[in-house]
């Protein structure tokens, strides 16, 4: 509370893409571990989407397209684009999120990096890779390793291809 105003919340919001690719078996999607020693040993419900926070007065799409050329290191292929709404997480981040098919040589990817003291309380600044994996998986897999909310974007992406190929 300031001035017997209680200050207003925004909420914050991110974008991302996910890129998926066609098999014999089906589809499967680019999942990207984070980086750094937080989540170094954290697998299950810790991968996430290419993502990242809309800059103001950005928009979604643009958003999702920067922050995957930043996580992943190549810009996202061209091609239409799959809208797959909004999910909020358990933070309270809204993500929108957006699929593209292509594919991607997961040996190649190269993320921005970011700086954190660490160990804790050690005054050091070291530097880690946002993300420091991605890998190709079946949407089965994804939906158990994704943070659970972004796991509805893989069920919304399913849908959207099935109806397509239908068509």
């Amino acid at each position: 509370m300031h001035n017997g105003r209680m200050a207003q919340r925004t909420t914050r919001r991110s974008a991302g893409l996910l890129l998926f690719r066609r098999r014999e078996q089906g589809i499967e999607v680019l999942i990207a571990h984070p980086g750094g020693p937080l989540w170094a040993r954290k697998d299950d419900g810790a991968w996430s989407i290419p993502k990242g926070l809309l800059e103001p007065g950005e928009d979604a799409e643009a958003t999702a397209r920067r922050e995957f050329a930043e996580e992943i290191g190549t810009p996202p292929p061209a091609g239409p684009i799959v809208e797959l709404g909004d999910v909020t997480l358990a933070s309270g981040k809204v993500v929108t999120g957006f699929a593209i098919e292509g594919d991607l040589d997961t040996t190649t990817v190269a993320s921005n990096m970011f700086e954190m003291v660490w160990p804790p309380k050690s005054g050091r600044l070291q530097s880690f890779p946002e993300i420091d994996r991605a890998e190709w998986v079946h949407p089965d897999v994804a939906r158990v390793k994704l943070n659970p909310a972004q796991a509805e974007f893989v069920d919304r992406l399913v849908v959207a291809v099935e109806a397509a190929d239908q068509a």
